[in-house]
């Protein structure tokens, strides 16, 4: 065997979704992932819709490559989103697939990777409150890219100003908006739109968020005591009990608002619904709310869902923005990529794949390995 040829083939996968315009790894970042000692595979076009052509690839020495030989040769596969079912139904024990899999939307999902005795990895495992893990962390830095655009789309949506202006004519007074939410996400919608001069309210069932909502020059929303405690970087699902009141509370509150933005989530759970029809009936004619939480599990708000926009009877415009990361494709590829290269740092030892499932993050990330389903209960899956 030739010492100088790198021993592991990464491949970056094209992604197939039709709205999905990332790409896991960018030209930018091949030179990291060389100095690992790992060769890189580009299928053809991958970047393309991230704005990066190929010849981008080819000039830091990544081989370009069609998909066919890319399954093939790769031994560590990288995507976005989780691929098709018949490319991994077409995995190789051993072989690698890392991404945002999201295997908590299809019960059977890891089941079916467990049987190609392939190693998966998913980046919604992660255990995001460790030091070490946050070079990795994939959902924060997409919820940050997420948080930025949603203030943009609902400023977009919005028929009037979200700033102040005074003119000859008079002055227009700024958009009430109300983001409920203070995680990654919620906080950079915050910070946007404060920045597009909006009146900004932010709102998070955990007390110590207040702390975060009031240092970016936005008010809280005092709800009287409904509060928890976070855990993992999350709030910890709401009882019956809790959940009731912070919806009534919320129904009498956000009728004042323009604009609301939503990002609760809970990982593996359906997201809580902090809208609900009731609330909705009560905006005003031209309100506008962007569902960052919308997905195949539901949304923030009652009857939103990824990808599509309704307006409702009273005039009320509710957009189910499931996947904007993907809509400021380069910036986001740029920061997944990162993540993508240094969970490569992990995983590759001495020229191998070394997947100690004793280590905290790889044990948080592994979905299965030889056969076998890691950490079923948090999964959903059958084994």
């Amino acid at each position: 065997m030739d010492r100088d040829r790198p021993s592991l083939v990464v491949g970056v996968l094209r992604e197939q979704a039709p709205a999905e315009r990332r790409v896991a790894l960018t030209p930018e970042v091949v030179g990291r992932v060389q100095a690992l000692g790992l060769e890189v595979l580009v299928e053809r076009g991958a970047g393309e819709r991230a704005m990066y052509s190929d010849g981008d690839y080819t000039a830091t020495g990544a081989l370009l490559v069609a998909r066919e030989e890319l399954l093939s040769r790769a031994d560590v596969l990288v995507s976005v989103r989780a691929p098709d079912r018949p490319t991994m139904l077409a995995l190789r024990p051993r072989q690698a697939l890392i991404g945002m899999l999201r295997p908590d939307l299809d019960l059977e999902l890891a089941a079916t990777l467990a049987d190609t005795k392939a190693t998966t990895l998913s980046f919604e495992g992660l255990p995001r409150t460790l030091s070490r893990a946050q070079s990795m962390d994939a959902l924060t830095s997409q919820a940050n890219v997420a948080g930025y655009k949603a203030a943009l789309v609902a400023a977009d949506a919005y028929g009037g100003f979200f700033p102040m202006l005074m003119t000859a004519a008079g002055t227009t007074r700024p958009a009430s908006v109300l983001v409920l939410g203070a995680g990654v996400a919620g906080l950079q919608a915050i910070a946007t739109a404060k920045r597009l001069g909006a009146r900004v309210t932010g709102y998070d069932v955990r007390a110590e968020a207040r702390g975060d909502v009031l240092s970016l020059g936005a008010a809280f929303l005092d709800l009287g005591g409904v509060s928890v405690a976070s855990e993992g970087g999350y709030a910890r699902p709401l009882t019956a009990e809790e959940s009731a009141a912070q919806q009534q509370a919320l129904v009498d509150a956000i009728s004042g608002f323009d604009v609301i933005i939503t990002t609760a989530q809970v990982p593996g759970r359906r997201p809580p619904v902090l809208v609900p029809r009731e609330a909705l009936d009560r905006l005003g004619t031209g309100s506008v709310v962007v569902d960052i939480a919308a997905s195949p599990l539901g949304g923030n708000v009652d009857g939103s869902a990824p990808d599509v926009t309704i307006v409702t009877d009273r005039g009320v415009t509710v957009i189910g923005a499931g996947n904007l990361p993907s809509q400021v494709p380069r910036a986001a590829s740029t920061a997944y990529a990162r993540n993508v290269t240094a969970l490569l740092g992990l995983l590759v030892r001495d020229g191998a794949l070394s997947v100690d499932l004793q280590d905290e993050v790889l044990a948080g990330l592994v979905v299965t390995h030889d056969g076998v389903v890691n950490r079923p209960e948090t999964l959903g899956g059958s084994r």
